[in-house]
């Protein structure tokens, strides 16, 4: 039987349309994905062109699924437009106009390393020459993504930026806890978690310099119920940035969660030159099903492998003359507490503050800051001499510098006044007697770089700096900026960065420790440049728990500067094993201790250093929060599980508590463990029912071993060894 021609004619146009609607159908909306091994960001480009996030939370492993996402929120969210919530970014254009439409232009991965994906997703308007880059760098094994943004223009003139996050994050939940770490100067980093409801809750410096003093830059964010250590779901974010940032936390009448992270925007409206980028600092966050333990050991992985300088490096233990001498010091002094430190097996004598300025001599705080030369009459020999006093001894030397400041009383001062941030026409404010030199102008960048390198030129053998900052920027006001005083605070945070990167670059295997007054810097920006930071000026050994343990959650022990000293009534073992939770020092007249205590000090020294890859490498297991009760302990586990330590307090418990039995993690319970207390008082035994023991894995971390008592102040050094 024929077909008839037009019958034929019809069957071919049924067939081109059926094939069209198929095409249509097959053109899925670009999606683009950010990928780790256990979380999923994902972006999906809607209808109207803009991109919107469709899921943040554990990796989604089938892509089909992923048409079947709801949108959550636009990915970088514009003022101006559909501007109901707090915008990611803000800018004033030339003809005034303050409106910004960002539309999807390109997106391409890369993989700049093994393990680690670069996604970078370009956005346009399409009414204006402007466009935004935001970055994603996805470490896979680590579990961690890294995020920034990139905004530049074509106008014939600057654009006024007025808002610039690193980030724009969607969730979505039941119900929301934040952490935030707040506090203050010797009271650091206390963790208060708090729901969130609808409306704006913000985090937020605006000390400029010593911008940490009152609050951390990281928190934690529960999905569904309280942050739990090995349960339930947890973001975890900190803010690579030295400076004024912020924080905002907004919950909408949905009861959809959006927050903003980056550089605080408060007197801070950008001119942004065209062809010129704005990038704005990096945002590292993490997410976990399995409560925060998991996220921190994400984080202090990441930390290790891609970002602390010589984070795959041991430490240097030390003994400082801080607490022993004060600003009270002679050679004679300090070769004294340099034969303590032989005595003590540590690897560094660290002369701190009050060994520099002449007309204005450093006898005190309220003088001599910015005149690096030798106090002569104090320091005769100068620091060549305590150098070589020191390498005689085979120690290393270490030395205290603030560069970055200045007292009004001091020759710098009086020279430079058009160098220190402060305000014409107003009396000046000082905060610890002091001002902030404006690293905004490249003159003091030169200046505040030429104190390291002049120092390092002259006696070669210093190994070590101490870097302090104890001033928020105050009287603040530019000389150098001049019409443009609301770049300050962001030149100023640049300013430093430019003098870190020199100093690095010329001296790359110098160590230094990030201070500021405690712990007013903790950014891993900062520590790009820096070995630790000192988390704050207390030293007391239970205060020092609390805040080690706040600060566990973002960074490694390696990185946590924890000193023995003086304060306290604690005995010396107990303050010994809690600055051996962190990078152990000492800053103690060794001395006026009984041979007891020297032996048992020589032996912490010893033990750390035969720990120290394990505590300093390995995953650690928070198992007992101080915060929840008077006890604590930690647990530091190698990656093969065959080797831990673990750190166990008895802070001031109450008579006749019920004690349980402290249930262990980080082991394999297949394999079977000796279990010994280490780190004894001379003469002493151990009293502990585990100590000597084998026990399986799976006994450890589920029936657990008595380590807690009703006894004040008391610690214990366990050591578990898998037997083979």
């Amino acid at each position: 039987m024929k077909t008839k021609p037009g019958i034929c004619y019809l069957y071919l146009l049924a067939l081109l349309a059926c094939a069209t609607c198929l095409s249509a159908q097959d053109a899925a909306p670009t999606v683009v994905a950010v990928n780790t091994d256990g979380t999923s960001l994902i972006y999906r480009v809607s209808d109207d062109g803009r991109l919107y996030q469709v899921w943040f939370g554990e990796r989604l492993t089938h892509d089909a699924d992923i048409a079947h996402l709801p949108g959550q929120g636009e990915a970088y969210l514009t003022h101006g437009m559909e501007d109901y919530f707090e915008p990611a970014i803000r800018m004033l254009h030339n003809d005034g106009n303050p409106s910004l439409l960002l539309r999807y232009a390109s997106h391409e991965a890369t993989q700049p390393q093994p393990g680690v994906t670069e996604t970078v997703v370009t956005l346009r308007d399409d009414k204006y020459p402007v466009e935004v880059k935001l970055h994603f760098v996805a470490f896979a094994r680590e579990d961690v993504i890294k995020t920034f943004a990139e905004i530049t223009h074509r106008e014939k003139k600057p654009v006024t930026l007025y808002n610039y996050a690193s980030s724009l994050l969607h969730l979505s939940a039941g119900r929301y806890f934040l952490t935030e770490f707040a506090g203050d100067w010797a009271h650091e980093a206390v963790m208060t978690e708090t729901p969130l409801t609808f409306g704006k809750k913000m985090l937020d410096t605006k000390l400029g310099s010593r911008a940490n003093l009152f609050c951390s830059p990281f928190f934690m964010l529960a999905l569904d119920g309280e942050a739990r250590e090995n349960t339930g779901r947890i973001l975890m974010a900190t803010l690579n940035w030295t400076g004024n940032f912020r924080f905002t936390f907004e919950v909408d009448q949905y009861n959809r969660l959006r927050i903003l992270s980056g550089i605080n925007p408060y007197a801070s409206e950008y001119a942004l030159p065209p062809g010129e980028t704005f990038r704005t600092p990096e945002l590292v966050f993490t997410f976990s099903a399995e409560g925060k333990g998991r996220a921190s050991r994400h984080i202090h992985a990441w930390a290790r492998k891609y970002q602390l300088k010589d984070g795959d490096k041991p430490r240097l233990t030390l003994l400082n003359n801080w607490e022993a001498t004060y600003f009270d010091f002679n050679e004679e002094k300090l070769t004294a507490i340099m034969d303590e430190a032989v005595k003590l097996g540590v690897d560094m004598f660290l002369l701190d503050d009050g060994w520099f300025a002449n007309k204005y001599p450093r006898s005190s705080d309220r003088q001599g800051l910015g005149d690096w030369d030798v106090t002569a009459d104090k320091l005769p020999g100068g620091i060549g001499r305590l150098v070589d006093e020191a390498a005689r001894r085979g120690l290393k030397f270490g030395l205290w510098i603030e560069p970055e400041m200045v007292n009004p009383k001091s020759e710098l001062y009086e020279k430079h006044k058009d160098w220190v941030i402060h305000l014409p026409n107003r009396d000046e404010y000082y905060f610890r007697h002091q001002m902030v030199l404006d690293l905004s102008n490249p003159r003091v960048q030169d200046y505040v770089f030429g104190i390291v390198d002049s120092l390092k030129t002259k006696y070669p053998g210093i190994a070590y700096f101490k870097w302090d900052c104890n001033s928020p920027i105050t009287n603040i006001y530019s000389p150098y900026l001049k019409d443009r005083q609301s770049h300050l605070y962001i030149e100023h945070v640049r300013g430093l960065y430019r003098v870190l990167a020199r100093v690095n670059r010329k001296y790359p295997d110098l160590p230094m420790m990030l201070c500021s007054g405690g712990g007013g810097r903790s950014d891993y920006e900062a520590l790009k440049y820096f070995t630790e930071f000192w988390p704050s000026d207390n030293t007391d050994a239970v205060e020092r728990i609390f805040i080690q343990w706040s600060f566990s959650h973002f960074f490694p022990s390696k990185t946590l500067s924890a000193h023995v000293t003086s304060w306290g009534r604690q005995p010396l073992k107990f303050r010994t094993d809690v600055a051996m939770t962190g990078k152990l020092g000492f800053d103690i007249r060794i001395h006026e201790m009984n041979e007891a205590e020297q032996s048992y000090c020589r032996q912490a020294v010893q033990t750390f250093k035969r720990l120290s890859p394990l505590m300093g490498e390995g995953d650690l297991y928070r198992l007992h929060s101080p915060v929840e009760s008077d006890h604590a302990a930690l647990l530091y586990s190698d990656d093969a599980r065959s080797h831990a330590v673990l750190f166990a307090f008895d802070i001031h418990p109450r008579y006749r508590e019920n004690i349980r039995p402290l249930r262990l993690d980080g082991l394999d319970a297949g394999r079977m463990y000796r279990v010994e207390e280490i780190c004894l008082m001379e003469g002493t035994r151990s009293r502990l029912p585990c100590h000597g023991n084998t026990y399986s894995g799976d006994y450890l971390m589920k029936a657990g071993i008595d380590v807690f008592s009703s006894s004040h102040t008391v610690s214990h050094v366990i050591e578990i060894t898998e037997v083979r």
